[in-house]
């Protein structure tokens, strides 16, 4: 799980990048519950809150204009 604190040293394109494969795993995770069992069943819950972290990180950011 990402925190807050190690979000901050990150640049906004790593965030967005951090943000895209989290959903992506996410989606995955989605389509292959459904057929099987899952190991983890709090994995979809932990991507969520990752995703939020990472999203609310990039919305405090003060808007580059340059």
């Amino acid at each position: 799980m990402t925190k807050k604190t190690t979000l901050k040293k990150h640049t906004p394109q790593d965030i967005q990048t951090l943000v895209a494969a989290k959903r992506e795993e996410l989606r995955t995770l989605r389509f292959s519950v459904a057929g099987s069992k899952n190991r983890n069943v709090k994995l979809a819950r932990t991507l969520r809150k990752t995703i939020a972290r990472g999203l609310t990180e990039l919305q405090l950011r003060p808007v580059d204009t340059k």
